[in-house]
């Protein structure tokens, strides 16, 4: 199967979504007040249970495993192992690295390559001045670039 990361926060199965990241967070200046965190994997989801209306576009483990595989053990390997891990296989299957972005941040709008994932997940864009600048999941919207800029859909 053909597995892909769509930075920050879809897992891809055959372009599919497979898993799907929800983040909220209320900080100030200095200070997160709180993070909440919701991860959404489709393991063991029959066809007949997914909407009609997402079925082109979801899929589940179910469909391309031979056996069963357990939601308990996929969480029990990044409790033991860590983020660092999975922060390699982030940065191997991701769709985003290398590829030409359109950043729409609430106080500007760049273009640039997508070159790098941090160990905190934050995504680094070298600018087309030859900056690199951090991307915040939470701030911005990252579109694939096909385009110099000023063609950019």
């Amino acid at each position: 199967v053909q597995a892909s990361i769509k930075w920050p926060n879809d897992v891809l199965l055959d372009g599919k979504k497979l898993v799907g990241i929800l983040t909220e967070m209320s900080a100030e200046f200095g200070r997160i007040n709180y993070i909440v965190i919701g991860t959404g994997i489709n393991v063991n989801v029959p066809k007949e249970m997914v909407p009609e209306e997402l079925r082109a576009t979801a899929v589940s483990l179910a469909d391309v495993a031979r056996e069963p595989i357990s939601r308990v053990e996929l969480y029990e390997k990044v409790l033991h192992e860590g983020f660092k891990p999975v922060l390699e296989e982030w940065k191997k299957y991701s769709s985003t690295l290398g590829q030409q972005v359109k950043v729409i941040a609430p106080d500007q709008t760049y273009f640039g390559e997508a070159v790098d994932i941090d160990e905190d997940g934050l995504l680094m864009v070298k600018r087309e001045d030859g900056r690199i600048e951090k991307v915040i999941a939470g701030d911005v919207s990252i579109r694939p670039a096909q385009a110099k800029q000023g063609e950019y859909a």
